[in-house]
């Protein structure tokens, strides 16, 4: 049944009294509800909109240590990203891979090109050399291995490693959220916090669902804040002082068709002097970003956003063609929160980084998570399991893992058993990958829900929308687990279709029509025209 999933959850919001509520759904709260639920804890989360549908689903897709606040010698915050970084690859091998950055060094840039490679020396070591070493490039050397890098003003530059996540920020994000389900977890998506206030020793939410306009009362020992940008106007609404606040940065990035063949990275300094990368995403190629100071979270793509990101793109490679507005397929925008504390911040906000700042109200049981970025995430599940448990939550199985792919046992007897009824034979030649990996990396042990109902009809391996990479067995198995509740949840954010597709590919792919139906039953149509007209 469509909406079921949502619909239960949000009937058993109201049951009982939850150990914590989580209000916000993005990276830092889905982390923390997978942490707490994977560890014993009576947990329940709400976001006004969907999960993972603001910030964290708008970043550069980048899993990294932090190479760029060697530059503010800011040593303890890279040692701690490079670990948090080797972490998440090791937990999360199919989905968090290593990939090279190929970066060119303009003449008269602020460092000599030899200096910057000395500093990704440092950077491999302070990873612990997780990561293929560094290698110094002469300008000749960029050309000869990636010709399409303009050169003529380069003074040389280096080859290093980081991490990438394989399929988009916003799915990773869902995993927590569905790994948080699987250990009892009561989540649902656009259900807004509407107030809040303290009866005693608990806390008494006033929720909305914002699909049917009903409102109800959640009831928590504790509450986290965890809406990322939005985190300071919840606390003014609940009454809640900080001494910690946000600035706010917002990027960009354009997605074009793919420049280059070559699976890697390829890094820049822009022209206001701030990191810019050309990110390989399958048959695209996604270019950014920016850094401009804004007051409110509330952004979008302007003009001259898309002016700064086309012409340094065009400054710094040599294209047949150059890339006009008509050539960008899709945009991101978003904000980055970066936590301060006091009043007026850092005067040099471009300085200031994202790490993380849980804070605590003085007398209430209430956490604030500000700033925070997806490579430090497992940590910051971590650090509010420890903050829950001070005030007085009792956590049942504070040493289980929470997080991470399933082990290598089950792996192996996935791919047993997708061999076995030669399931990679399946894959349409235009996938980027075979079923069995694909399948895997996105659905863990759920993945062996696929191979049964392949096995009972192979029309269920079939490219349900074409030229998207998703069959209609999944599209049905998302139906199920995934809280699809609009069409631009599954567009946008459980896949990436809507980044990697044009309009009138998306308009014309004759499996939208029977996915819809799949997702919503009988209002297929309504939520298909919702989604065109939005």
């Amino acid at each position: 049944m469509p909406g079921k999933l949502r619909a239960t959850n949000i009937s058993k919001l109201t049951e009982q009294v939850y150990d914590v509520l989580i209000v916000g759904g993005g990276i830092n709260g889905a982390v923390a509800a997978a942490a707490l639920a994977g560890r014993g804890v009576k947990v329940a989360l709400i976001d006004r909109e969907d999960f993972a549908s603001g910030v964290s689903s708008n970043s550069s897709n980048l899993a990294w240590g932090g190479i760029k606040y060697l530059e503010s010698h800011e040593y303890l915050l890279v040692n701690k990203l490079c670990k948090s970084r080797n972490k998440l690859m090791r937990a999360y091998p199919s989905t968090v891979k290593e990939i090279r950055f190929f970066t060119t060094i303009q003449k008269g840039f602020r460092f000599w090109s030899f200096f910057v490679y000395l500093g990704a020396l440092l950077y491999w070591i302070m990873g612990r050399f997780a990561t293929a070493a560094p290698r110094y490039n002469t300008a000749g050397d960029i050309k000869r291995r990636e010709p399409i890098v303009n050169t003529s003003n380069a003074a040389g530059g280096l080859e290093y490693s980081d991490c990438y996540l394989y399929d988009n920020d916003a799915r990773f994000v869902f995993n927590f959220i569905r790994t948080a389900l699987d250990y009892g977890c009561i989540a649902a998506n656009y259900v807004e916090s509407v107030a809040c206030r303290r009866a005693g020793e608990l806390w008494v939410t006033t929720a909305r669902d914002q699909e049917s306009g009903r409102e109800f009362t959640i009831r928590s020992r504790v509450m986290i804040n965890a809406c990322g940008p939005w985190a300071d106007a919840y606390n003014q609404m609940v009454g809640e002082k900080t001494e910690y606040h946000h600035l706010f940065s917002k990027g960009i990035h354009l997605i074009v068709d793919r420049l280059t063949d070559n699976r890697r990275v390829l890094t820049f300094f822009a022209s206001d002097g701030r990191l810019f990368f050309l990110i390989p995403m399958g048959r695209r190629t996604c270019i950014g970003t920016t850094d401009t100071q804004v007051e409110n979270p509330e952004v979008g793509v302007t003009e001259a956003d898309r002016d700064f990101v086309l012409d340094n793109v065009n400054a710094l490679l040599d294209l047949e063609k150059p890339l006009t507005r008509d050539d960008v397929i899709a945009e991101r925008v978003g904000v980055r929160p970066l936590a301060v504390s006091g009043k007026g911040g850092k005067a040099d906000w471009v300085q200031l980084s994202r790490k993380h700042v849980i804070e605590q109200s003085e007398h209430h049981r209430q956490l604030t998570i500000f700033g925070g970025k997806l490579t430090d995430c497992l940590n910051v599940g971590d650090e509010v399991v420890e903050r829950v448990a001070a005030m007085g939550v009792i956590v049942p199985y504070p040493e289980n893992r929470w997080y991470g792919e399933p082990g290598p046992d089950t792996r192996r007897e996935f791919m047993l058993q997708a061999k076995l009824m030669n399931l990679d034979a399946m894959t349409a030649p235009i996938s980027s990958e075979p079923l069995s990996e694909r399948f895997w990396r996105r659905y863990g042990a759920a993945a062996f829900i696929l191979l049964e109902r392949i096995r009972a009809d192979k029309r269920e391996a079939d490219l349900l929308i074409e030229n998207a990479e998703y069959t209609r067995g999944e599209i049905e198995l998302a139906a199920r687990r995934e809280m699809i509740t609009r069409l631009e949840d599954f567009m946008r954010r459980r896949s990436k279709i809507e980044l990697v597709l044009r309009r009138d590919e998306i308009e014309g792919a004759p499996g939208l029509h029977e996915a819809c139906a799949i997702f919503f039953g009988d209002k297929a149509e309504e939520k298909l025209r919702e989604y065109f007209d939005g």
